[in-house]
């Protein structure tokens, strides 16, 4: 900040003269201008070069007591602009800055520039302020620096190491590294920026299940013999107990102890970039953070991690692929659950490969920083956080990131994995019983302080709040800001105190817990000072979001308020914006915080006062009259909440509010929880399962075998699938009970199974579970040997899917039927006419609606309908997962070796797709599936393939590969990686299995 006199800009008429002399020079010099630097210019620059960012109209040279502005006509041409017009903010650009760097005059010169122009520095730390200091030969400790602050240190050591003569600057490398660091830990030090307390007897448990020095002994740690394989650990409990906080201060504890450290990957999946349900990302984060603390092995690291986001791009693909095919009665069955199956082999393969390859990298990193060869590993701490989602009975996420540990496990046997989230729950994946740990409420000691540390400033206060709140860290917060609120006076703070609930046994402690966070937000919104605010504060809980428009039209009338105007509308708004309790939920929007809502809304009774239910009927109203998914999920979301019939709230329904709708379970009543969770997939809490509808309950409990038999559990889902009987007649777990059967090799109860759901099906008029079960029916008689059965169930399934108008239901029995005669030469050309000749029929708009159908077709008919797979890359190109550019690959390799006059122009034909500019040196893709891959991030992939057909092979292996690679996991025949993937996924359950045991 500058000490002295405020400076303004020139005077007009100064800036007139200022702009005619630069325009005479310009017409004077012409297109020497770029080269011909003026002394002004140059001196302009050099006041400019150490600032990231000026106001020209106040730049200073050295020696002027006051701007004259000419920095606005000199820079125009060297600067770019950052600001506003009406307060511009100018940055030279990085050559010229450079250049002028360069031709500073020396140390002394620097220090000159800054010093007169140190009212253009901003208030905070930047790097000018770091420049400045060590030019004064004071520059700050580094290893005390913040991420913000080395990021500002790094940029002024780059800068400064360009000016002559200036020394003893941080090694510019190792500021990277430790900005890098600081980045790293970032994250932890935000979730512990309040003081850390209690908690002693968990982080003890932390320090004995790690093995840090000092610990006692934990697990894995036996007294001679080699250490036993340590299961994970799961920390849960309530929300809002302080899991995260926990587990950050253990992590940064150990990264900032020399003598005790351990490397770490800390993956928090509330982070947009990573998905519990793709375990994939979490292998890249840990890559990366791995990266980090290794400098020697970041390149290999990184590149790890950017071959996991190219197999994430690649399973989205195939997960899309199985969806599609599960969207179909008649490709569900077959098709459908094959594909499903195939997918989860691939996937668990992948991931399991790449996190061994990342062990293998940390095996070796380890290994180098040894000071003997007998020290021992240090334990590799990896924590999940934020893994509720995927923590239910049957979750394919929660088998392959078994399939993870294990696999690091192996490679890196003193991995230690922690999970916070949900109590730990059963899955037919795990080969060991997990630890866990159990965060109750703090002791008292611990509570008091949390409520002095948020302000309560007289101990004996702190000591009675603590005994009346307990020790729920939520409820403390609130609690110490009640009293701050209120005022520490004996008599405030007593009655206070007084308003809040005896404690009582441990079996009433949660209802207690609710009942207080409920009073004490009761007081905090006693405190609002406008009283319309508050007589809005507490009935808006309901809503989740609030706008100005909200206010007037759904809260107002309710609350008992007149808002006649719109102007009146936003000074309300205006006003709830301020309350702590809200957020910003996008531009002239807010909404409570969400431990607000989940605590008023849980609260008993609290969400059911008649202001409240008024609400949340005025905003039915209000969003049912508005267009567009988001308003249809808040009319959907409130009807619910009303406890509306789950059947007529379902009508409401339209694809694609899913995403609206996520998570919005823990707001409802189990019947209402039950809808959601059986559209938005999932699992169910055991409350939800038994409060939903029957309809409801089939489905989330069909989602749940589905997964289950996707992972080749079909004794687990066997288990699963005999509750709440009798089933409704259009059930999806009629199917599943004859696919589970027959998957434990009951052929004879599956065919059984099937043949006594058809007919109640078909009663009820079931058209989409009819034909499930048909394809399903002839299945199971093809397996059994009996074609003819198989036969009839397909043509009955294609009249069925025509009589209900569905064609693209009768093309998927179609080619059911097509597939069945694949070993019969005289059939199979009869159906796959028939099948090309419905694919010619439907229009383009249509199949481009359904591309893994289309793609299964082509690849079925190309013998019989040459035109089929040009068609299909048009309509609907090719599949972009690795899969399919496996199969690609594989034909033409194949082709070139049986016929090797086709090489050239195979080469061609990949150049071609790469491109001219395609990089020569470093990583460049040279062999064909890194120029399959290219050409694929290029999306020329298409083009490819269709240039390929043209290409005289008398062999037919590359038609052949095209077809291959556009039925890739659809559903047909099992690729050869994928029969490899089951066999070693196989070998590995065996020998994790025998560990376990």
């Amino acid at each position: 900040m500058s000490t002295g006199p405020s400076e303004r800009p020139p005077a007009p008429s100064g800036l007139r003269e200022l702009f005619a002399a630069r325009l005479r020079e310009a017409l004077h010099t012409g297109g020497d201008r770029t080269r011909q630097v003026s002394r002004a210019r140059r001196a302009y620059r050099e006041a400019a070069c150490l600032l990231a960012r000026f106001d020209p109209r106040l730049l200073r040279l050295p020696g002027e007591k006051r701007a004259t502005g000419g920095a606005v006509l000199e820079l125009v041409d060297d600067c770019t602009t950052l600001g506003m017009p009406d307060q511009p903010e100018w940055a030279l650009r990085a050559e010229v800055r450079e250049e002028t760097l360069r031709g500073l005059a020396g140390p002394e010169a620097a220090r000159r520039l800054l010093a007169c122009n140190i009212g253009q520095l901003p208030a905070g730390p930047g790097p000018e302020r770091f420049a400045l200091a060590h030019l004064f030969g004071n520059p700050p400790a580094t290893e005390r620096l913040g991420a913000d602050e080395l990021a500002e240190a790094l940029q002024a050591v780059l800068w400064l190491s360009q000016v002559p003569r200036v020394t003893g600057l941080p090694d510019p490398a190792e500021l990277q590294h430790a900005l890098e660091r600081a980045r790293l830990l970032e994250p932890l030090e935000r979730l512990v920026s309040r003081a850390f307390r209690g908690r002693s007897r968990e982080t003890e448990a932390l320090r004995a299940y790690v093995g840090t020095p000092g610990a006692p002994a934990g697990p894995g740690r036996p007294a001679g013999g080699p250490p036993a394989p340590v299961p994970p650990l799961v920390i849960h409990g309530p929300g809002g107990m302080g899991k995260s906080t926990l587990l950050a201060k253990f992590v940064l504890d150990g990264a900032r102890d020399p003598s005790a450290g351990f490397p770490f990957a800390y993956i928090d999946f509330e982070r947009p970039t990573l998905a519990i349900q793709e375990p994939v990302t979490l292998i890249a984060e840990a890559a990366r953070q791995l990266g980090v603390q290794y400098p020697a092995h970041r390149a290999e690291l990184d590149a790890l991690a950017d071959e996991c986001q190219q197999v994430a791009r690649s399973q989205r693909e195939g997960q899309e692929r199985v969806s599609q095919l599960h969207e179909l009665a008649t490709t569900r069955a077959v098709l459908g659950r094959r594909s499903s199956q195939q997918f989860h082999l691939l996937a668990t393969g992948r991931e399991t490969d790449l996190i061994r390859r990342v062990a293998d990298v940390l095996v070796r990193a380890v290994a180098e920083r040894k000071t003997s060869p007998d020290q021992p590993d240090p334990p590799f701490v990896m924590v999940l956080d934020s893994c509720e989602e995927a923590q239910y009975r049957g979750s394919p996420a929660l088998g392959r990131t078994w399939a993870i540990f294990l696999a690091l496990q192996r490679v890196y046997p003193r991995l230690r994995f922690i999970v916070a989230g949900r109590a730990p729950v059963e899955h037919p994946a795990k080969t060991s019983r997990p630890l866990d740990i159990e965060l109750g409420e703090l002791d008292t000691e611990a509570s008091v302080d949390v409520l002095m540390s948020c302000g309560v400033r007289e101990t004996e206060v702190a000591r009675e709040l603590a005994h009346r709140v307990g020790g729920h860290p939520l409820s403390l917060q609130l609690a110490a800001r009640a009293a701050t609120l209120t005022g520490e006076e004996s008599g405030q703070a007593g009655e206070l105190i007084r308003s809040l609930p005896e404690r009582r046994r441990e079996v009433f402690r949660r209802v207690d817990q609710l009942l207080v966070q409920g009073i004490l937000y009761d007081r905090i919104l006693s405190h609002i000072a406008d009283a319309d605010v508050r007589r809005l504060a507490h009935p808006g809980l309901v809503l989740r979001v609030i706008t100005p428009e909200i206010v007037k039209e759904v809260l107002a009338g309710p609350c008992g308020l007149r808002v006649p105007t719109e102007e009146r509308a936003r000074d309300l708004f205006a006003e709830l914006s301020r309350l702590d309790m809200v957020e910003p939920a996008r531009p002239d929007a807010v909404r409570y915080r969400g431990d607000v809502r989940a605590i008023m809304l849980r609260l008993p009774g609290g969400d059911h006062t008649e202001v409240m239910r008024a609400v949340e009927r005025r905003a039915v109203e209000y969003y049912a009259t508005r267009d567009g998914l988001e308003a249809r999920a808040e009319e959907i979301y409130h009807r619910l909440r009303l406890d509306e019939d789950p059947r007529s709230v379902e009508e409401r329904w339209l694809p694609g509010v899913e995403r609206f709708l996520a998570g919005a379970q823990q707001d409802m009543t189990p019947r209402a929880a039950g809808l959601l969770t059986a559209r938005l997939g999932g699992g169910a809490p055991d409350k939800v399962a038994a409060g939903a509808d029957q309809e409801d309950w089939e489905r989330i409990a069909a989602q749940e075998v589905e997964d289950l038999l996707a992972q080749g559990f079909a004794r687990a889902a066997s288990e699963r699938i005999g509750r709440r009987r009798p089933w409704t007649p259009c059930s999806p777990l009629h199917a599943l009970y004859a696919e589970t059967l027959n998957r434990l090799g009951q052929r004879d109860e599956a065919r059984r199974a099937v043949a006594e759901a058809l007919g109640p099906a078909e009663r009820a008029g079931c058209g989409e579970r009819r034909l499930e079960l048909l394809l399903l029916s002839a299945r199971l008689a093809q397996e059994d040997g009996d074609r003819s059965g198989a036969d009839r169930a397909l043509r009955t399934a294609e009249d069925v899917a025509m009589a209900l108008g569905q064609d693209l239901e009768a093309m998927g029995a179609l080619l059911a039927r097509a597939q069945l005669t694949d070993d019969l030469p005289g059939v199979q050309s009869e159906a796959d006419r028939q099948l090309a000749a419905r694919l010619a029929e439907l229009p383009d708009a249509v199949l481009a609606g359904r591309p893994v159908l289309v793609r299964a077709v082509a690849s079925q008919i190309y013998q019989q309908a040459p035109g089929a797979l040009a068609h299909a890359l048009e309509v609907v190109g090719l599949p972009a997962d690795d899969e399919t550019l496996d199969e690609l690959g594989a034909a033409m390799r194949r082709a070139t070796r049986r016929q090797p006059a086709l090489l050239g122009r195979v080469m061609e034909i990949l150049d071609g797709a790469a491109g001219p500019t395609r990089p020569q040196a470093g990583g460049a893709p040279t062999g064909i599936a890194g120029i399959l891959r290219l050409a694929r991030d290029r999306g020329t992939l298409d083009a490819l393939a269709r240039r390929l057909l043209e290409v005289p092979d008398a062999s037919g292996e590359i038609v052949a590969g095209v077809a291959a690679a556009m039925g890739a996991g659809s559903g047909g025949r099992p690729t050869a990686a994928a029969r490899e993937a089951h066999r070693t996924r196989a070998d590995e359950t065996s020998a994790a299995g025998r560990a376990g045991r």
